[in-house]
C-alpha cells in the first residue's frame, strides 16, 4: 500500500517522529497513519525511540526505521588506497578499515575488497542474509550498456573488464559500480558543500583528473559513460603529442605526476627537487618561490579546466577535491584564472568531505537502493485493512 510507503519514507527523512506528525508530514489521517505503524513493526522496520517530553498531556511516542533492518557495505577503489565502510540502513557508520591498494588488475583488487568488507562483517557480528546493497567507487570509465570498465590505469588494468561479475562470487546482494568522481559528486550533494545546489561539479586531482557533474539534481554520465573525463581536456604546450594519447594532456601535466615533472624542471629548490606533491605545497607555504610556481601554473590549468566547463554548463558551484585539488593553496589561483577568463564565474570551493569523499558516494549510492529494497520488502508483505469510514484524507 502506497500509504505503508510514504511512513516509512517519512521516517527516513524526518525521524524520529510521533504519530500527530507523521499524520502532517504524508497527510494521511492518523488511523491509517498507526495501521502502517502496525504493519511496519510487523516486517521489522521500525522501532519506538522512547517519548518526547516537554509538551502538556500524555507524552507521544516517537518512531524511526530500525538500524538493524539491514546494512550496506561501501567501497573506494583507488589507486593507492581500498577503503570499506559498513553502515546501517540509516546511514549511521558502524565499521571502516583502510588498505594499501595492490595494483595487479582488477581479480586481484576484487579479493581485497571481499576479504576486507567481509573482514568488518564478521568483526561487527552482523546477519550476513541483512545485507541489503553493496556500491563500489572506481576508477575508469564504465560503459552504461555493459556495466564493463576501460582506463582504469590506477589499479593496473590497461584494457577493459568486468568487475560486476567477480564480486558477485563474494556478495549475496545487488552490486552497484559507479566511477569515482562521480561517487564524489553524489557525496557532496548529500553530505558536503552541494546539499542546497542542484548544478555543480566536482573536480578531483590526484593520481589521475576526473570530473563529477551534476546538473539539475541529477548525475550526468554521458553515452559512453566518459562524461567528466576532463583528463582528456586539450590543455597543453602540445595536446597532439603521442605521449597524451593515453591518459589525455591536462592529466599528464596536472595530475600529482605531472606536478612532480614540472617542479624537477625548475631551479630554486633548497637542496633536491621534491620528492612528492605535499613537499611541493609545504615548501610553497614556506615561501620557497619555486614551489609557489609551481603550485600557480597547477592552479592556472585547472582555472582554464573550470572555465572550460563553464562555457557550457555553467554550474553555480564548482568543488575541488583528491590528494592534490583539496589543496586550499590552489584555490586563489584557480579563482583568479576563472575569474579572468569568465565574465560570469562559479562559486569555486574546496571539498570539506576529504579523501573520503568518494567512499561515502559509494555509501550513498548503496543506500538509495537498500531503501528501495526495504519498500519492495514492505509491498510483499500481507495487508492490513483499515475502516474505510476512518480513512480520510486531509
Amino acid at each position: 500500500m502506497q500509504s505503508n510507503r510514504d511512513v516509512l519514507q517519512a521516517l527516513f527523512d524526518h525521524g524520529p517522529v510521533t504519530r500527530p506528525e507523521l499524520a502532517a508530514l504524508t497527510r494521511l489521517s492518523k488511523p491509517t497513519v498507526s495501521a502502517a505503524i502496525r504493519r511496519l513493526a510487523s516486517a521489522g522496520l521500525l522501532r519506538e525511540t522512547g517519548s518526547r517530553r516537554g509538551q502538556p498531556g500524555r507524552a507521544p511516542t516517537c518512531y524511526t526505521v530500525d538500524p538493524s533492518a539491514g546494512f550496506v557495505v561501501g567501497v573506494d577503489v583507488g589507486g593507492a588506497n581500498l577503503r570499506v565502510l559498513v553502515a546501517d540502513v540509516l546511514g549511521a557508520t558502524m565499521a571502516q578499515r583502510r588498505r594499501r591498494t595492490v595494483p595487479r588488475g582488477s581479480e586481484h583488487v576484487v579479493g581485497q575488497v571481499g576479504e576486507l568488507a567481509w573482514a568488518l562483517i564478521d568483526e561487527l557480528g552482523l546477519d550476513k542474509r541483512r545485507l541489503l546493497s553493496v556500491a563500489v567507487s572506481t576508477p575508469g570509465v564504465i560503459d552504461p550498456a555493459t556495466r564493463r570498465i576501460g582506463y582504469a590505469y590506477n589499479i593496473g588494468q590497461s584494457g577493459e573488464f568486468d568487475l560486476l561479475g567477480p564480486l558477485a562470487q563474494w556478495f549475496d546482494a545487488p552490486i552497484l559500480i559507479q566511477n569515482n568522481v562521480n561517487c564524489a559528486a553524489l557525496a557532496e550533494q548529500r553530505l558536503g558543500l552541494a546539499r542546497e545546489v542542484a548544478d555543480f561539479a566536482v573536480i578531483s586531482v590526484g593520481a589521475g583528473i576526473g570530473m563529477g557533474l551534476v546538473y539539475g539534481g541529477r548525475l550526468v554520465g554521458g553515452t559512453h559513460g566518459a562524461a567528466g573525463e576532463i583528463g582528456y581536456l586539450p590543455l597543453a604546450a602540445d595536446p597532439f603529442a603521442p605521449e597524451h594519447r593515453r591518459r589525455g594532456a591536462l592529466e599528464d601535466e596536472a595530475s600529482a605526476e605531472g606536478i612532480l615533472a614540472m617542479a624537477a624542471r625548475l631551479d630554486g629548490w633548497p637542496g633536491r627537487p621534491p620528492e612528492s606533491v605535499e613537499e611541493i605545497f609545504e615548501l610553497a607555504g614556506q615561501g620557497v618561490a619555486a614551489a609557489a610556481e609551481v603550485v600557480e601554473a597547477e592552479g592556472r590549468m585547472l582555472g582554464m579546466a573550470v572555465a572550460a566547463l563553464c562555457t557550457i554548463v555553467d554550474p553555480e558551484l564548482v568543488v575541488l577535491g583528491g590528494g592534490v585539488g583539496s589543496n586550499p593553496l590552489l584555490l586563489p589561483p584557480v579563482r583568479r584564472t576563472v575569474g579572468a577568463i569568465l565574465p560570469m564565474p562559479p562559486r569555486i570551493e574546496v571539498s570539506q568531505l576529504g579523501a573520503s569523499a568518494s567512499l561515502h558516494g559509494a555509501v550513498a549510492l548503496a543506500l538509495t537502493d537498500a531503501r528501495r529494497s526495504l519498500f519492495r520488502r514492505l509491498a510483499s508483505a500481507p495487508a492490513e485493512p483499515v475502516p474505510v469510514a476512518l480513512d480520510r484524507r486531509r
